[in-house]
Formats: C-alpha cells, structure tokens, sequence
C-alpha cells in the first residue's frame, strides 16, 4: 500500500515542540518552524472511545519533507500514548501521506491488518486519522486528503523554508 504513496510528513512524538524545533535546526538547518499550540479538535475516537485530544505541533520543512514535532497536553489515552507511555518519551511517531479518501483508505489499511489508531476531526471539517502500522513499520502512518487547506499549508511551509537564514525559527500559528 505505501509504495503506491509519497511520504510528505515525518513526525515526531517529543515532551517539548519548540525545543525539539530548535535542536532540529540547530542540527540540520531546517525551518523555520510554525508552532500551533492547543489544537482544536471538533471529535477524537482512539481506538473506538471518543475521547478529547489535547496536543501541540511545530511544523517545518526539511529539504523537500515536512518535519514535524508534536507533544500531547496531558496524559489521557492516544495514539501518541500507544507507543510513548512514558513520561519524557520520544521518538518517530508517524509518517503522513495523501489519500484520496481518508475512510476508504482506512477500510484498506484495515484489510491488510492494520488497525485504525484514531480518526480526529478539526473545527474546520479536515479530517485525519492513524493507522496503526508499528507491527511492520515501526511507526505509525497518518492520513489525510489532499484538501485546499492542507496543500496550501504543505506550499507555506516549504515556501518559508526556501529564503529562510536562520532568523526567527519558530514562528507561532494557529488553527481554528
């Protein structure tokens, strides 16, 4: 399934998104980072439950892949949870493709026996979800629809990047 779809985000579980930003660019040179702090959620369903998910990300771009690094607020049930319990854990949590359909695309994850993770909503309709793909990839995969609001997002982000010299790295953002 996944050699038929381009990898366009790597994401990282970390305890803090604007120290791992930084220490990222510090490394690499990538950014600048948008951080969207608290973001809103109109429903979360983990693992059949819905529950509320309250989390952060810091988005930046390196060379021709989307980084990025996310943190969950507060220590409920999640997908994050699922491979980071612990307190200070860290690690590659997911890659994200386009999908033409997220729920077609989750039936079919599902026929190759992978589990969906979470299918999360944002207020404005975008809708994304987690298969659970650690078994065999060691990571797992998110989903999502090339939608006008992702694109354009996907284009900012790489459009920043590409006159970015290192001033002002982490920049604030914000979803409604």
């Amino acid at each position: 399934m996944m050699n038929r779809l381009a990898i366009r985000q790597l994401a990282y579980f970390v305890p803090d998104v604007r120290l791992a930003a930084l220490a990222h660019h510090r490394l690499h040179g990538s950014g600048p980072y948008f951080i969207a702090d608290h973001i809103p959620l109109r429903r979360c369903v983990h693992r059949g439950v819905e529950r509320p998910l309250d989390h952060s990300s810091a988005y930046g771009q390196w060379g021709d892949i989307m980084i990025e690094f996310v943190q969950q607020n507060g220590d409920g049930p999640s997908a994050f949870r699922d491979m980071f319990a612990q307190p200070g854990a860290q690690g590659l949590h997911h890659v994200a493709l386009f999908v033409d359909d997220v729920d077609v695309a989750i039936k079919d994850f599902a026929a190759a026996g992978h589990d969906l993770a979470c299918r999360a909503e944002m207020n404005d309709s975008f809708v994304f979800a987690f298969v659970d793909t650690v078994a065999t990839q060691g990571h797992m995969t998110e989903l999502y629809a090339p939608v006008p609001q992702l694109t354009d997002f996907y284009a900012m982000v790489a459009r920043a990047a590409q006159d970015f010299d290192g001033t002002d790295p982490l920049r604030p953002i914000q979803f409604n």
